[in-house]
């Protein structure tokens, strides 16, 4: 089963160069926003390979230390709680401590949870997966909000600038992640080193981003709000907002069942003799291969609109869950998975787009962290009850697969409920800053 995702990987990759749509406008050329922009990259950029140096094999390293899969499934429990339930207050968070700071701490958060993963102490490598879930949350919070605050605010550059910055990130993190499996593979299995050494090898990454963005970057901090009142703003936009609610469903949906998926990939795919290093790389091409669908779409010919992406992406996750909840042979499961993740590629982008547009002049996502917060914490809490046995793996697909239809009613709902609204097509201008950014 190697020939198998190393030929995905290579027919993923071609794709994705042949989907990849050319840019609207040539890039700008203005040497102090190029100066700018590179140190913002190289601050950036080594968080984001570290970041998925931890993907390939956590599960394979926690089950050579000799846990079993219930507590394999507890260590993952916890990561998933302390992300989700800081992801609720931490943009109040990042704009109280700075964003240069926050940044920093992300990185040393996430140091010494690669650090801890060495141990073979339980609680030890439970406060690893809390670190590392806060540290992801800053991650995912902390460097755009510093770019974007920088970019408007203290340098004045235009605002048709942004995308040119984020295209780039988009370009190098698809790369990053594609680079990280290989070299996941590479360490631990090419040179038969322990599945903690792609961890290790994270921490140098991460260094170098915490004290580049320190000495290098200037500090910058958002309004000061009450975390109660930027909470409630979210309930309120829920409530006053049938869009946003409905969205906030889909968006709470998906990503708990990506939650569940991000568990159970290694158990479905390692006892056929899949390098897992290889074939993350391959699902990390199959998901930039969505984006780069999403996009040709979206700006091509076609102009096919986010409204109507996001449920045709819905789909195709149902579909491919359905698939893994069959009795398939080894190559279905694996090509099974490469659907699912195509359809990631293809849901975040407009997932993006539509919430950015519902933001008028509110916190687009505050609203969808409250719906995320108990169905990712119910998953976090029924994650280690899940049966262990493949016809019990098959089961919880099959569950799965129905609340990607309960979502994609949902999306529907959206769909249905702005019909007319110009606010979320994409006009002329075509994909704007942060339009489609995950």
């Amino acid at each position: 089963m190697f020939l198998l995702p190393c030929c995905a990987l290579v027919l993923l990759l071609l794709t994705c160069l042949a989907l990849e749509p050319p840019p609207r406008h040539p890039p700008p050329s203005n040497p102090a926003f190029r100066g700018f922009q590179r140190r913002f990259l190289l601050g950036y950029l080594p968080a984001l390979a570290a970041d998925w140096l931890q993907g390939p094999l956590l599960f394979q390293l926690l089950h050579s230390r000799g846990f079993l899969r219930s507590q394999i499934a507890a260590l993952y429990s916890c990561g998933f709680a302390s992300n989700v339930a800081f992801g609720l207050a931490s943009g109040v968070f990042v704009d109280r401590l700075g964003r240069k700071k926050s940044c920093v701490l992300s990185s040393g958060l996430c140091s010494v949870s690669c650090l801890l993963q060495l141990s073979h102490d339980f609680l030890a490598l439970a406060a690893a997966r809390v670190l590392a879930g806060l540290g992801t949350s800053l991650l995912f919070s902390a460097f755009e909000s510093w770019y974007l605050h920088e970019h408007l605010e203290r340098h004045d550059f235009p605002a048709e600038w942004i995308p040119d910055t984020f295209s780039r990130v988009a370009l190098w993190n698809s790369g990053l992640a594609v680079a990280a499996g290989l070299l996941a593979w590479l360490l631990a299995e090419g040179l038969l080193l322990d599945p903690v050494a792609p961890f290790l090898v994270a921490v140098p990454f991460l260094a170098l981003s915490g004290i580049f963005t320190g000495k290098n970057w200037d500090e910058n901090y958002g309004k000061s709000r009450p975390c109660g009142k930027a909470c409630g703003e979210g309930v309120r936009g829920l409530v006053s907002e049938p869009q946003a609610l409905l969205l906030g469903l889909v968006q709470a949906l998906v990503e708990s069942i990506l939650l569940i998926f991000a568990f159970l990939w290694t158990p479905v795919l390692e006892p056929h003799g899949i390098p897992l290093g290889i074939a993350f790389s391959a699902f990390t091409a199959a998901s930039a291969a969505g984006s780069a669908l999403f996009r040709r779409g979206a700006t091509g010919r076609l102009r096919l609109q986010p409204l109507r992406l996001l449920p045709g992406s819905v789909l195709l996750l149902a579909l491919a869950l359905v698939l893994l909840a069959l009795p398939l042979d080894p190559p279905g499961d694996f090509l099974a998975v490469l659907l699912l993740q195509l359809s990631c590629g293809i849901y975040f982008p407009a997932m993006a787009f539509l919430r950015r547009r519902l933001e008028r002049g509110g916190d687009p996502a505050g609203g969808a962290r409250w719906l995320r917060l108990p169905l990712g914490l119910g998953v976090a809490l029924v994650l280690p009850a899940l049966p262990g046995d493949p016809a019990g793996t098959r089961g919880v697909f099959g569950a799965a697969a129905l609340a990607a239809l309960v979502a994609l009613g949902a999306a529907g709902g959206v769909l249905g409920t702005s019909r007319g609204d110009e606010g979320l097509r994409i006009g002329d201008e075509g994909l704007l800053e942060g339009d489609a950014g995950e």
